[in-house]
């Protein structure tokens, strides 16, 4: 949708849009006018609901630290006016065992501990820093995409991703401390059982037994809390962690 307004266009960059809640956010922030830069591991997908797609998105691996500096730099080359209006850290990876087993903290090897600390966990807040003037000149806003599983033993969720999500929302604290007197603010979310098409088999026991609401969450659900924490709407929102999981944590 073109920007019909007289304000300048606002910019998103978003990391793991092609699916679940990073789709649903690139087409929530593009229906309300917004350039969206999109980061994933692969090609911008054919088929796409926004129109400035292709040209709009940069192939990076998280998990290389000097392709994410490469990526960096990219993406500063690519804004207009060296101002980034929101930063959407959503990517990350959930590795399991042979036929989708659950790895917890005795059978997770190190290769993989550090592998999904470098996509979950590094690239967030070497993307936030790197991008940390154009953020500063459009006084812009940065989320973390959290989890449940930071929080509490989830059934699915493995040890290594469970933490890394854990320690990304003390680094959103962190940030939210730093990069506020900067005038960026920085918050995350954590998300709970939401309707992608990643679900683990047994979710609906979840949702039976620990739901109130009884239902599962819709990426878009998802991306509207996204959304206003990237906007005017969350002005004097700053290091707080937004639970969207229809009361499973409480």
């Amino acid at each position: 949708m073109p920007n019909t307004s007289n304000a300048p266009r606002r910019t998103l960059l978003l990391t793991g849009a092609s699916r679940g809640i990073g789709h649903a956010t690139a087409i929530r922030f593009s229906s309300a006018g917004w350039r969206v830069i999109t980061c994933s591991r692969h090609a911008f997908p054919e088929v796409c609901p926004w129109g400035a797609g292709p040209e709009d998105h940069i192939e990076v691996d998280f998990g290389d630290h000097d392709d994410t500096v490469r990526a960096i730099s990219e993406i500063r080359r690519r804004l207009e006016n060296d101002e980034l209006h929101a930063l959407v850290n959503n990517a990350a990876i959930s590795p399991k065992g042979p036929g989708g087993a659950r790895l917890g903290t005795m059978d997770t090897d190190i290769d993989t501990w550090l592998h999904v600390f470098r996509v979950n966990f590094f690239a967030p807040i070497m993307l936030a820093r790197g991008l940390i003037n154009e953020l500063k000149t459009a006084k812009g806003a940065v989320v973390n995409v959290t989890s449940i599983a930071g929080s509490r033993v989830h059934p699915f969720a493995g040890a290594a991703y469970a933490t890394s999500k854990a320690a990304l929302a003390a680094l959103t604290r962190e940030m939210a401390s730093d990069f506020g007197r900067v005038g960026v603010r920085v918050n995350s979310i954590a998300p709970g059982e939401i309707d992608t098409s990643i679900l683990s088999p047994g979710t609906e026991k979840i949702v039976e037994q620990q739901i109130p609401m009884h239902r599962l969450g819709t990426p878009d659900e998802v991306a509207k809390i996204i959304y206003v924490l990237c906007t005017e709407t969350s002005s004097y929102v700053n290091g707080a962690e937004i639970h969207i999981n229809g009361g499973q944590h409480v």
